[in-house]
């Protein structure tokens, strides 16, 4: 119980909470970053140049996260105010599961398909994120929080980790699972493996969610308990105009969306860079497992140092480390180049994100935490936009991606800057003024 308690999984409900991130996570491997993403450029694609390939799925990451970034604040207010966090997070996850099932269907040069399937996976997991992370503030206290939120970063690595390697075996090394194999196949034969993995995917994800359902309290409600859009849209703008009493948490959240742009645009489009420049498939393949187990103790690890540092110092620490990949992803030019810059991503990665959020949790009322990750969703998701855009952008403008990976160490240096301003024990005495 002892080791337990310094990981932060040291109670049921915190246990499976962050079980939501061992199941979400193997979708974020497998479809987000790993198998669909190059599948989507040689199999979808395949009728396209890679560069015109890995922009159509750039297009289509900017599409889907431009949607939830306008649905985020309105789920997050409709959650606080009905108390229906868990039926929000229930609906998102059906139809997460759905369009993952689905991609079963796409075959060589459906990429229309791919594209409508890929927004609304990726519109349905960052929904179920609004209401996912908002429990935080209200299963953990304290100092313990940091651990938590980088304890479920952990697990997340873990679980989709363990699927992705199994998913990665079978595509690999079909043979051994009785899966068509051998150099004289069809279409639709070459791709099972493939199109199995994304099925798993769906499997997992619906199985692993199933202990916050049942073991996490669903906060209560702040309104009249009845789900009202018209009233939802009212406390919105009852928010905004009370965002002034939280400066600290608005300038963390600026800062967020700026260093997020960064992190997201590398984990969302460094398999099609990869591919692009010619790095093949198995030391892809290498370098998103090194990135998930080297993950799991670094994720631990930062829980641990914002306990000796701070959270801030260590986001600080996080985001040097991320500039220092956007200038080598420049200069790389090999399968080993590919593999160290795998380990760095992986000892930054998951303890960065863990730690912005709880940073964040700290310094927001609890009463409304469901309404301000809302704002923190709609914060993200526009870093997920801006950055792939600006990705796309380059490779339009250089027909290349390698200019594209040098250009996001902007948004690390922008982020940290206005990170540096972020006084994280003012902005947690104006969330807990708004509470009394």
């Amino acid at each position: 119980m002892r080791l337990l308690e310094r990981l932060g999984l040291h109670r049921p409900e915190l246990r499976a909470w962050a079980m939501y991130d061992w199941a979400n996570s193997a979708m974020v491997t497998t479809i987000v970053t790993a198998v669909f993403p190059i599948y989507f450029v040689k199999v979808a694609g395949a009728d396209l140049a890679p560069a015109q390939a890995t922009q159509r799925l750039a297009s289509a990451t900017t599409i889907g996260l431009a949607i939830i970034a306008v649905l985020s604040p309105v789920l997050g207010a409709i959650a606080d105010r009905a108390g229906v966090r868990k039926r929000i997070l229930g609906a998102s996850l059906g139809l997460g599961v759905v369009a993952v099932a689905l991609m079963f269907l796409i075959q060589r040069g459906d990429l229309l398909l791919a594209s409508v399937l890929f927004v609304i996976a990726n519109i349905a997991v960052n929904a179920s994120y609004v209401c996912y992370d908002s429990f935080l503030p209200h299963l953990a206290q304290g100092e313990e929080m940091d651990r938590v939120s980088t304890a479920g970063y952990a697990l997340g690595y873990v679980g989709g980790g363990l699927l992705l390697a199994m998913n990665l075996a079978w595509i690999q090394f079909p043979e051994w699972f009785g899966l068509p194999s051998g150099p004289d196949l069809t279409g639709a034969q070459a791709t099972l493996p493939t199109r199995l993995a994304f099925v798993s995917v769906a499997v997992w994800w619906l199985g692993f969610s199933i202990p916050l359902f049942r073991q996490v309290p669903e906060p209560p409600a702040t309104g009249d308990g009845r789900v009202r859009i018209g009233a939802a849209f009212q406390e919105l703008g009852q928010t905004f105009g009370h965002l002034g009493k939280f400066r600290q948490a608005v300038l963390m959240l600026i800062a967020f969306l700026v260093y997020n742009d960064g992190i997201g645009t590398i984990i969302r489009m460094a398999t099609s860079y990869g591919a692009e420049i010619g790095i093949g498939t198995g030391a892809m393949i290498a370098s998103i497992m090194i990135v998930q187990f080297v993950g799991i103790p670094f994720a631990f690890a930062f829980g641990w140092l914002a306990q000796k540092i701070s959270a801030k110092r260590a986001v600080f620490l996080g985001l040097v480390v991320y500039a220092g990949i956007s200038v080598l992803g420049y200069f790389m030019r090999t399968a080993a180049h590919f593999l160290i810059l795998a380990v760095l991503v992986g000892m930054v990665q998951g303890g960065t994100q863990a730690l912005s959020r709880s940073l964040f949790a700290s310094m927001i009322p609890r009463d409304r935490s469901a309404e301000f990750f809302g704002f923190f969703a709609v914060v993200e998701k526009f870093a997920g936009i801006f950055g792939p855009l600006v990705f796309a952008g380059v490779i339009g403008a250089t027909g290349s991606s390698r200019a594209a990976i040098l250009a996001i160490i902007v948004f690390f240096v922008v982020g940290g800057a206005l990170l540096h301003f972020v006084d994280v024990e003012a902005g947690q005495r104006e969330a807990r003024a708004a509470e009394r």
